[in-house]
């Protein structure tokens, strides 16, 4: 990759993050009102095989963020398994989590690759994402443990 693509991608990743709201605590990307996936319905990607708005009326709660479910059958589902349909890295930008940041994670810009959901900041960083998915996921999952409680903004320093 070249120094200039790298230097884009930081400088994009960098506005991002100074102009998403990352008010959330630091293991989870949800709203100020601790609402995940900006309310979309997290069992719709692997049932639908797309984003779906969830009904505020149709809710779990799970690690204390509150998501939103299209059917009470999509609920269920999550209240069974959580963890086999919450967004990896807490719904952060699997991209940015393998540079070592936290940025929004955007639920129109995902993809589920193994059995996971992963999302990205934006069209641009998933295409990036996607030359080399395995060995991002891997950076990522390595930059997690570290970053897991690190503040989105104590990152940028």
């Amino acid at each position: 990759m070249s120094l200039f693509k790298s230097a884009g991608i930081a400088a994009a990743l960098t506005f991002a993050v100074a102009s998403a709201a990352l008010a959330a605590g630091p293991e989870l990307n949800a709203s100020s009102t601790g609402l995940a996936l900006q309310g979309y319905d997290p069992v719709a990607y692997f049932t639908e095989g797309q984003a779906t708005k969830g009904n505020y009326t149709i809710t779990a709660t799970h690690e204390e963020a509150t998501y939103w479910f299209s059917s009470e059958e999509h609920k269920a589902a999550f209240e069974a398994n959580p963890d086999a349909y919450a967004p990896e890295y807490g719904g952060y930008c699997a991209f940015g989590a393998a540079m070592g940041f936290k940025f929004d994670g955007d639920p129109h810009h995902w993809k589920i690759v193994d059995g996971e959901l992963y999302l990205n900041l934006s069209k641009d960083i998933q295409e990036r994402w996607s030359e080399n998915i395995p060995g991002f996921i891997e950076q990522a999952d390595a930059n997690w443990v570290t970053i897991e409680s690190a503040t989105p903004a104590s990152l940028q320093n």
